[in-house]
């Protein structure tokens, strides 16, 4: 007799219902002088490999419902790559076209991927003002704006990415740790996973302690622990995914009780210690989070436990972390460190152009335009450096004051570009060089002097 055996095929109707539910593991050796329990919370096992996918199919539903996302519509967005990756998935589920903007900094991996789901991809970029026209805040806004039937997502500002954590992420950890978790710490970059997890959590318990890891390079410490917006603190990093140089408002900064910075050459070497330590291969935050919980160890007890997000997978940085040559390039392999002189190879054999202070305002624009350069060391007679022009500078107090062209430089300049020797490294020039400093001068052992701008750190960094 032929018996017939029924059962029910268990499978999920699209891709969109595989988000969450991500697994918690038990980190060993890489925190083994720790005194308390560590886990990680993998999001990499989200059909995007990151934890973005959560808020991005909590966004994209929060739009359709309140009609700001219409049937055919075009989503825009500006993303460092794996918002834009959990966005670009559920539009090829749910009919939506993506235009997504990143900036140069990102790896090519993460723009490839974007684009294997069949995104449009504009890179912008990394070292300009985040209300400058360039910037990929202000393109992804313009474009939402001018596409017709387009919806601008601004993840930063948007509700939706905080509450996605608050529904999700949240009760899994609580759930996972059966209400035993002391401690949550993750990287914040939009500020949507530690400010709604947190939120979640700290309504369970409110003796949980919530913290963020920072970069250096980023405002978030400083304004989370005095309430100021230190624009001297903003200068080119490499970490990807952590820290801004605005205040999202998805940060709740009262959620959040520590900040800890870690430093680029920490993150990406603890990023690489997780994979050879543990085998789980995770993404550049999970290093700089990992290493942000072991400078705090004394903050940490026995009976702690710890929980740490990993963001994403190690897929999206081998060009990066997993590089050998690139790291050693940077300074965070054995290898020579990069310098000032190094940065300076490609125009040190050619002469440093300067104004006096005694010439007049048109000089220095004409000297600019004529060699496309962006700023110049002012001297005096006997050959000193008494200090420096930019055309932005000059170009907005002409704008107020066109008779200034024909006034002395002496009488619109601004201070001296510090002077550095040529053996300095480029974490020195990293510091130095920012918003309101665009260049530093560089002595070589003979006495010569020769310009460093931002765009030969740029170059450095990214190269």
């Amino acid at each position: 007799m032929l018996h017939l055996i029924t059962f029910e095929v268990m499978y999920h109707k699209d891709i969109l219902e595989t988000i969450g539910n991500t697994p918690l593991v038990k980190l060993n050796k890489i925190v083994e002088d720790l005194p308390c329990t560590v886990l990680a919370k993998i999001e990499s096992t989200n059909p995007g490999n990151s934890v973005k996918d959560r808020m991005a199919l909590k966004m994209i539903e929060d739009a359709e419902t309140d009609g700001r996302l219409k049937p055919g519509g075009t989503i825009v967005e500006g993303t460092s790559g794996n918002t834009g990756m959990g966005l670009a998935i559920a539009a090829v589920v749910k009919g939506y076209k993506c235009i997504f903007v990143t900036t140069d900094k990102q790896s090519k991996e993460k723009v490839d991927a974007l684009k294997s789901v069949g995104a449009d991809v504009i890179v912008c970029p990394t070292d300009v003002d985040p209300d400058d026209s360039r910037s990929y805040y202000s393109v992804s806004k313009r474009l939402g704006e001018e596409i017709p039937n387009a919806w601008y997502v601004n993840q930063y500002d948007n509700p939706s990415n905080v509450q996605a954590h608050y529904e999700t992420t949240g009760p899994e950890i609580w759930e996972q740790t059966q209400g035993k978790i002391t401690h949550f710490v993750v990287g914040v970059g939009t500020g949507g996973t530690i400010s709604g997890v947190g939120k979640y959590l700290k309504e369970k318990n409110p003796n949980i302690q919530c913290w963020g890891i920072d970069t250096y390079g980023s405002v978030f410490k400083k304004y989370h622990e005095t309430g100021i917006f230190d624009e001297k603190e903003i200068y080119p990093y490499i970490t990807e995914g952590i820290g801004e140089d605005i205040l999202p408002k998805c940060v709740d900064f009262d959620i959040i009780d520590h900040f800890e910075k870690v430093t680029d050459k920490d993150g990406l070497l603890w990023q690489r210690k997780i994979a050879r330590e543990e085998g789980i291969l995770a993404g550049n935050s999970a290093g700089s989070a990992v290493k942000g919980i072991l400078q705090c160890a004394h903050m940490l007890k026995p009976t702690d436990v710890v929980v740490v997000l990993f963001h994403d997978h190690a897929t999206r940085y081998m060009g990066k972390a997993f590089n050998d040559e690139w790291m050693k390039e940077r300074g965070f392999l054995d290898a020579k460190p990069k310098t000032a002189e190094d940065m300076i190879s490609t125009h040190k054999h050619l002469p440093m152009l300067t104004v006096m202070d005694t010439d007049e305002v048109n000089v220095a624009f004409q000297l600019m335009e004529k060699h496309g350069i962006s700023q110049l060391p002012v001297k005096n007679n006997q050959g000193e450096f008494v200090g420096s022009v930019n055309d932005n500078q000059l170009l907005s107090q002409l704008l107020k004051n066109p008779k200034l062209s024909s006034n002395k430089i002496r009488e619109v300049m601004q201070k001296s570009f510090p002077i550095i020797d040529a053996s300095e490294n480029i974490e020195m020039v990293s510091r130095l060089i920012n918003k309101e400093n665009p260049a530093v001068l560089v002595r070589e052992l003979s006495g010569t002097i020769h310009i460093l701008t931002k765009y030969d750190l740029i170059g450095a960094l990214s190269s």
